[in-house]
Parts: structure tokens; C-alpha cells; sequence
């Protein structure tokens, strides 16, 4: 009876401290959200003078740090729409804050600023007012500008092209796409001369294979009495897209001209990138995948790996048993753009039951 009683009592026993663990790991998690929009060294300043407030000053850092969110995550043509948000609903979708560097110089005051935004309450802001973000993703772009002057019949490459010569001096740190100019190369130079009859049809591929670059855009910018027409072929790995856009009234010659020019092309090619990378957060996606609990590192990973996937919009642990931990996972796309990311992360998963499991 004592050898029975002492089996059952292990059995529990042992039962017990896995269900224990379990709940520790579980109470630790539960507040689980999807990784939050770091924005960092926003620098502010003002005159250090009679009415001088530093909360106001702090207050213009958040503003200044929301709308460099917003121009990473929105195209251009919604930009303008956030401009005029309320200082109040800024500080809601903020989570924290901190001074990274303060100092006083000649009765001016700066601070640097870090600012640490909900990812979930930002995309719901958006999502009330029909904006789609975008991931942020940066990317290297190959850029070729040539002007093809057609009122002086001049081709214009290198040195002698204003648009090369300006496009990387006035870069914004929220640009998603840096861009990599061609190399002054005479034997690039003789190829696009070579194939300047066939210029908008020719692939570049002589050229830009010598960058190791699968990203790149070609910009062909005819010049003709008082218009500019711009044919852009803007390529990546899975896509061509071709713009067509026409400026009046610019002068190339002109500083200023160039200035607005070149930002003009920027916020077209910033737009299409965030095309590309849309994340459109109608969409939520209910995914149930379960881990086994025998391994938290594991677990811990699984988590910080969906932390890094812009389109998660959240999850959290469902439920838990003595064998598995389940996750539900709420995601802005597709069944197929789920798996797909996730085996780029070396995950397989097995889909054919309504819960999915890694195998």
C-alpha cells in the first residue's frame, strides 16, 4: 500500500514541476506584442531663455521623431495627411523615451532623442485613416542617370550630368533605398553610346552585372525645349516597373532646379519601393502553431524571429499543456507569404491540420 501510495505520489510529482515550469514561462510571456518602431538620434534645439521649457522641447522631439516614422512607413501621397496630428495622439502610440545626449552651448539647448512607438497602435492609427504602410525595408539600389539632351545632341553620363553629380549629397536618413552610382568607366560610357539607338529596350545587363547588384534603375532623362520626360526602369528581384513622368519648366543648369528635380525622382522611387512592400493590415491573418514546451530556447527564438517580420501584427501564447506551447500569431498577408518567410528563416512547417506545427 506505501510502495502504491509513494508511486502515485512521484507520479504527480513529476507531473507537477513541468507544469510548474510551464507556468513560470507563461506568466513571463503572456504580454508577448510584436517588436515596436525604434526612431533614434531626433535632435532638437532651442535658445535657452526666460520662458525656455524642456517638456516643450521634448514634446517637438516626439512630433519630429513620428513624422521620420511616417515618412518610412507612408508613400508621399499620404504623408501630407499626418502632418497635422495631435501632439496627444502622438504621445498615446509612444511606449518610451529616452535622452541620449543633452548639453548647452552658447545659451542653446540640445537634446538627442530615441522614441520607441507601439507597433500595433501606429498601424491602427494608419489603418483608421485607409493608409497601407509599408516594411521598412532598406535596400542598395544601382542608379544610372543619363540625360539625353536633344536640343544639343548631348549624352550625358558622368561628370558632365548634374543628376550624378548632386544625386547622393542631400540623402535623408528616412530614404528606404541607398543608391550606388556607376563607377566613371570609359568602357560603360563606349556601351551606353553603343546602345543609345536602342537605349530604352536595351537591359543594362553588360553594366550592372559587374555591381553584384539584383537592384537597380535605370533613369533615362530626355531633354527637349522647355520639358523633361523621365522613363525610370526600376528592377529588383522579382519585378520590373516602368515610370513615366514629365517636369515643365526646369532648368538642369540651375542648382535649385536640380535640388527639386532630384527629390521629385526620390519620392518616386521611395513610393514604388513601399509599393512593393506593402503591408496591407485590413488583412489578419489567424495562425495557430504549437512548439513543444521541452525546449524554451528554441521557444524564445521562435519568438524573436517573429519580433523581426514587419508583417506580424502580433501574437501571443493561446494556451499551453504539458507537451506543447500554442501561439497565435496574427499576420497582415497571405497563408503562402507566412510560409514562405518562415523558410527563409529555416522553419518547416507542417500545415495540414488546423494547428501547424514545426517539424
Amino acid at each position: 500500500m506505501t510502495f502504491k501510495f509513494c508511486m502515485h505520489y512521484l507520479s504527480r510529482l513529476y507531473i507537477f514541476f513541468p507544469v510548474l515550469s510551464l507556468i513560470i514561462f507563461f506568466f513571463s510571456t503572456i504580454e508577448v506584442k510584436a517588436k515596436s518602431f525604434e526612431i533614434n538620434n531626433i535632435e532638437i534645439s532651442q535658445p535657452f531663455e526666460n520662458n525656455f521649457d524642456k517638456n516643450k522641447v521634448i514634446d517637438s522631439g516626439f512630433k519630429k521623431a513620428f513624422l521620420e516614422l511616417i515618412f518610412k512607413l507612408a508613400k508621399s501621397s499620404d504623408q501630407e495627411k499626418l502632418k497635422s496630428i495631435k501632439l496627444n495622439e502622438i504621445k498615446g502610440m509612444i511606449e518610451t523615451f529616452s535622452i541620449q545626449e543633452e548639453k548647452f552651448i552658447n545659451q542653446v539647448y540640445f537634446v538627442t532623442l530615441g522614441v520607441s512607438f507601439n507597433k500595433r497602435k501606429i498601424f491602427h492609427y494608419l489603418e483608421k485613416r485607409n493608409i497601407y504602410p509599408s516594411q521598412i525595408k532598406s535596400k542598395k539600389f544601382l542608379f544610372i542617370p543619363i540625360i539625353i539632351d536633344e536640343n544639343n545632341n548631348e549624352l550625358k553620363v558622368f561628370s558632365n550630368n548634374p543628376i550624378y553629380r548632386s544625386w547622393n549629397s542631400n540623402t535623408q536618413s528616412y530614404e528606404l533605398i541607398k543608391y550606388l552610382l556607376l563607377s566613371e568607366d570609359l568602357e560603360d560610357l563606349n556601351l551606353i553610346k553603343k546602345n543609345l539607338e536602342i537605349i530604352e529596350t536595351y537591359d543594362f545587363s553588360e553594366i550592372t552585372k559587374k555591381y553584384f547588384l539584383n537592384n537597380f534603375i535605370i533613369s533615362l532623362i530626355y531633354l527637349s525645349n522647355n520639358e523633361i520626360k523621365v522613363l525610370s526602369k526600376i528592377y529588383n528581384e522579382k519585378n520590373e516597373i516602368i515610370k513615366n513622368n514629365s517636369f515643365k519648366n526646369l532648368d538642369l543648369k540651375n542648382d535649385k532646379d536640380v535640388l527639386f528635380f532630384n527629390n521629385e525622382l526620390k519620392n518616386l522611387y521611395e513610393d514604388t519601393w513601399k509599393k512593393i512592400n506593402e503591408i496591407n493590415t485590413s488583412i489578419k491573418l489567424s495562425i495557430i502553431i504549437k512548439i513543444k514546451n521541452n525546449d524554451l530556447i528554441k521557444s524564445k527564438q521562435f519568438e524573436h524571429d517573429l519580433e523581426d517580420i514587419e508583417l506580424v501584427n502580433d501574437y501571443s501564447i493561446q494556451k499551453f499543456n504539458e507537451e506543447f506551447i500554442f501561439y497565435e500569431i496574427l499576420f497582415n498577408g497571405t497563408v503562402q507569404n507566412f510560409i514562405n518567410i518562415m523558410k527563409n528563416k529555416n522553419y518547416n512547417l507542417n500545415t495540414e491540420k488546423k494547428t501547424w506545427t514545426i517539424k
